[in-house]
């Protein structure tokens, strides 16, 4: 028997939400599995056309893409929605760091229709990659800022999250801590703990002169065996500015 990876993997993120996630209000801000996975094969199509000539992701084939790609970026989709109505609950705003093919902002957005959605992408070509997809999907919670993250507005959202961009290190927590709101969420999708560890032990003493609470929590990702967390930071409850972090 033939597997559908997107629907059952969708399936399974839906399944595994707290029961408390699926409280009445929840529906007034996440799509339905169903309609979800219609719109993501539509994304996965245009990734697929696309790619060849833009060089947006590396895969093999279309099960590749879903599971690593799709999937993985859908994984903490349940903490985001926690994040949201625990902390964001009006207007909620989120930012993709160097999103390249749209990953994860784009599943995302699709998942959580009525949060608005900012996408970070320094090259051009596919910035025109993403605007094209996002007119294809009618995806009008999301805008396409063509820009590196230091010169973007600052304070541009409530949760910052990236994707196979960086390591962390005090470089780029402070360029993250700039695009945060006040209080806001710095969500970064990363693999083994033992790794994660090793990259935030030199930056506790600066995260808590910051009073900026961080925490690691398991992301696991459908028909994937690789381990895979979510990293959440605490911005300060205050604005950073370019001179705020030594």
């Amino acid at each position: 028997m033939r597997i559908n990876y997107l629907e059952n993997g969708i399936q399974k993120l839906f399944e595994n939400s707290p029961r408390d996630a699926y409280a009445p209000a929840d529906a007034a801000f996440t799509r339905r599995p169903d309609e979800l996975a219609v719109l993501l094969n539509r994304y996965c199509d245009e990734i697929e056309l696309f790619n060849p000539a833009y060089g947006l992701i590396s895969v093999k084939d279309r099960q590749e893409l879903i599971i690593k790609h799709i999937l993985d970026s859908l994984a903490p989709i349940n903490i985001i929605k926690r994040l949201i109505t625990g902390n964001f609950p009006l207007n909620p705003r989120i930012a993709d760091i160097g999103s390249g093919a749209g990953l994860p902002g784009i599943p995302l957005a699709l998942a959580l229709p009525n949060v608005f959605f900012s996408l970070l992408e320094r090259m051009g070509r596919r910035t025109g990659f993403l605007r094209n997809t996002a007119a294809i999907l009618a995806l009008s919670n999301v805008e396409i800022l063509e820009t590196e993250m230091e010169k973007a507005p600052p304070a541009i959202a409530d949760i910052i999250c990236f994707r196979a961009f960086h390591p962390l290190n005090l470089k780029i927590l402070k360029k993250l801590f700039r695009l945060s709101s006040p209080g806001a969420r710095i969500a970064a999708y990363k693999g083994r703990r033992e790794t994660i560890n090793a990259e935030m032990s030199p930056l506790l003493p600066v995260l808590e002169q910051q009073n900026a609470k961080w925490s690691v929590i398991p992301c696991p990702v459908p028909f994937l065996d690789d381990e895979r967390n979510l990293v959440l930071i605490q911005s300060p409850p205050y604005t950073v500015n370019a001179g705020g972090l030594e």
